[in-house]
């Protein structure tokens, strides 16, 4: 089976869990939900910078389940412990095509990175703020992590850099009341968040 080219890297094996084969996957942000509802999973250990060490295989996870936090599942082909031991580390991916629908006021957080972010208080003069590079939960809600971008004055859109020639970055709560409009499809969000906060 070919490999897909929309996986989407959604957690991690952690440890066994108990004699018979099943494994904990730590999962990345509040996405648990799709490796509940998704049996198809695609499996491969990756480097440090997260190049693949091997290539993705696919497995059909069954009794699939949450457990404090993290998510434990039966793998095909994984029968006792040892097996599922053998697995701590190697990430756990989906096509992202397989994921649910999200309802009309939920968000996947992979779709909201590489959106532009505009500040509209001017509704005639929308300002570009960035390109979301990440999102991460800080407790209480998502934030969107927000590499600055201007246009400058041939037109061109430049990412705003530090001294050091880091570019910068802005953090804006990912709540209804400051980023009112979510544009999937166009790649746009819209917020009442200056980058003067």
């Amino acid at each position: 089976m070919a490999i897909p080219d929309d996986l989407v890297e959604l957690g991690y094996i952690a440890s066994a869990y108990g004699v018979r084969g099943m494994v904990k996957v730590r999962t990345h942000a509040a996405q648990e939900s799709v490796l509940l509802d998704v049996k198809e999973w695609w499996l491969a250990r990756l480097s440090r910078s997260g190049v693949p060490l091997e290539p993705h295989r696919l497995v059909v996870a069954s009794r699939v389940r949450e457990h404090g936090g993290d998510v434990v599942a039966q793998l095909e082909g994984c029968a006792d412990r040892d097996q599922a031991e053998a697995l701590k580390g190697v990430s756990v991916f989906v096509s992202r095509s397989s994921f649910p629908a999200a309802s009309s006021d939920e968000f996947y957080w992979v779709d909201l990175i590489g959106c532009s972010v505009f500040n509209t208080q001017n509704a005639s003069h929308p300002v570009l703020l960035g390109l979301v590079r990440e999102v991460s939960d800080n407790g209480a809600h998502a934030v969107l992590h927000i590499d600055r971008q201007i246009i400058n004055a041939q037109g061109e859109t430049v990412f705003l850099q530090d001294a050091k020639g880091k570019t910068k970055e802005l953090l804006i709560p990912f709540v209804s009341a400051h980023v009112p409009v979510v544009d999937i499809a166009g790649k746009r969000l819209e917020t009442d968040w200056s980058a003067d906060f």
